[in-house]
């Protein structure tokens, strides 16, 4: 019989390297399986909740990321000093930096999360194609090589059929990503992905796959051990986005067939199975309007929707990491796996849906979060605090369970209108615009969902001026290249930051 979780020797004390919400998030988790916890933190956050939640708190440097949180050889020092026997990396940052996981396994620390040769694999574009090509996952028509000779891509673009996709083979979050119409673009569009990736990765390759029209952004949460056993724990919807960047998320999704399920399921552990994955991690898919989908990418990490999936299934997935990383085996199989109800998120972000998403910074003047049943809000504020400049501006995630869609999504409303939050922008308002929406209400939406429906005028408010608007744009490219160092780039790119703007006063 399998082991239960109080049953089991976990690991005597877990390091935290992260900050805000997510770090709150795996310690409480912790707390709950009686494992002390250490946290880091900048000196721009030195009153911040998940430096007094944890049970023991150190400052790793200054305000910038490239000075704190992406220091490895500080945070190796935190590790040695408390007797840290693993490390939890939360999202963004080191999440996904298979040197920082290498450090730790030279150290004899656990990274609670995959091996580093399952985040090479993963994190190159072209590779990951080519690996999960050999077990039969299906990928978009087009080159699954890097770029080297300009006319030879030209013509395979060609024979792909214009739209085309010019994809950077590192990083996310949109850069280094061009949509090619027309022949004529194609040569500039190569240059431009070119510039973008070598700028934001270090890495200036490319390559070309086939532009999905009307595409779904489906992904699978997945877990796997360290003994052979791979599971899927269903499917989220993540195709409500702002420069490719997610904003609305559910599960399960609303388009799927318990047969398409299945073979997008199947398709997800064959991806984990390519790069002998272990632990928590995400496949993402586009879902063409033909029905057809492709595989996108992997995230060889905890995902910001999580709860979600966390919702339908009943597990908590912090959990079953701890429990992976510590070498047990899952604590179910994929058929004991049960969808119930249906669960919606909102990225709850600091940034202005009237003026193109613009994030916003400053002081919360009222900060009070929604309660009641179904209702869970994942958050690191509390009222006077500030949001920085310096990292991501989500503020919380807003979650709603009900044992139906149309219950989940009355609950999110409900719990955004009882959310309070002044003194800055949110997208609180947005997020009630996309649940009331018909298109979302029926299911019929895609990725395209802001720029074929959202007006900025429908929602209340007086936009910013022009000035306002240019004054934030220099903020943020001032920002932008105050973070041209590899590692500042690289925060930057995991964190899928936007830019930067107050109404009171702008930073550079």
């Amino acid at each position: 019989m399998p082991l239960h979780i109080h049953e089991m020797t976990f690991f005597k004390k877990i390091l935290i390297a992260n900050r805000g919400e997510i770090a709150i998030r795996v310690m409480r988790t912790c707390r709950e399986l009686g494992i002390p916890t250490v946290a880091v933190y900048s000196e721009a956050d030195k009153n911040a909740l998940h430096v007094r939640y944890a049970d023991e708190a150190y400052c790793i440097g200054t305000a910038a990321s490239a000075d704190s949180y992406l220091r490895q050889d500080r945070i190796l020092e935190v590790i040695k000093k408390t007797g840290v026997d693993a490390v939890h990396p939360g999202y963004g940052f080191l999440s996904e930096n298979a040197t920082f996981a290498r450090l730790l396994r030279e150290n004899g620390i656990i990274l609670i999360g995959p091996s580093p040769e399952s985040m090479d694999m993963m994190g190159d574009k072209i590779r990951s194609k080519q690996a999960v090509e050999k077990y039969g996952v299906p990928l978009v028509p087009g080159i699954n090589n890097a770029i080297t000779d300009d006319t030879a891509a030209l013509q395979i673009a060609k024979q792909v059929g214009f739209p085309v996709l010019v994809k950077a083979s590192a990083g996310g979050g949109g850069k280094g990503m061009r949509v090619v119409y027309v022949e004529n673009e194609f040569a500039q569009a190569l240059q431009t992905a070119r510039s973008e990736a070598i700028s934001a990765f270090g890495d200036d390759s490319v390559f070309i796959e086939k532009y999905v029209s009307g595409p779904r952004h489906i992904e699978f949460q997945i877990m796997a051990d360290t003994h052979g056993n791979v599971c899927h724990l269903f499917e989220r919807e993540c195709s409500i986005q702002r420069r490719h960047q997610k904003l609305v998320e559910e599960a399960p999704s609303t388009v799927l067939t318990q047969d398409l399920r299945n073979k997008m399921g199947e398709a997800a552990v064959n991806v984990a199975k390519a790069c002998n994955y272990s632990g928590a991690g995400t496949v993402e898919f586009l879902l063409g309007d033909d029905g057809n989908f492709y595989f996108l990418e992997m995230n060889t990490r905890l995902q910001v929707e999580h709860p979600v999936t966390e919702c339908i299934t009943g597990l908590d997935l912090v959990k079953e990491q701890i429990r992976v990383a510590a070498g047990y085996p899952l604590g179910f199989v994929q058929d004991e796996l049960k969808m119930n109800g249906h669960a919606v998120e909102l990225r709850v972000c600091a940034e202005d849906p009237r003026n193109n998403f613009l994030p916003s910074v400053g002081n919360l003047t009222d900060y009070v979060i929604p309660k009641g049943p179904g209702v869970r809000v994942d958050d690191c504020m509390e009222p006077g605090m500030e949001i920085p400049i310096f990292y991501d501006n989500m503020i919380s995630k807003l979650i709603a369970w009900g044992e139906n869609r149309e219950t989940a999504i009355s609950r999110l409303i409900r719990a955004i209108d009882e959310y309070r939050i002044t003194g800055i922008e949110t997208t609180l308002d947005f997020g009630k615009f996309v649940l009331n929406h018909s298109d979302f209400r029926s299911g019929n939406f895609d990725t395209h969902f802001i720029t074929k429906n959202y007006n900025p005028e429908e929602q209340t408010g007086e936009p910013l001026s022009s000035e306002e608007q240019n004054a934030a744009a220099m903020a943020a490219v001032a920002f932008f290249q105050r973070g041209k160092s590899s590692a500042e780039t690289t925060a930057v790119s995991a964190l899928e930051s936007g830019w930067l703007k107050n109404r009171k006063s702008y930073y550079s």
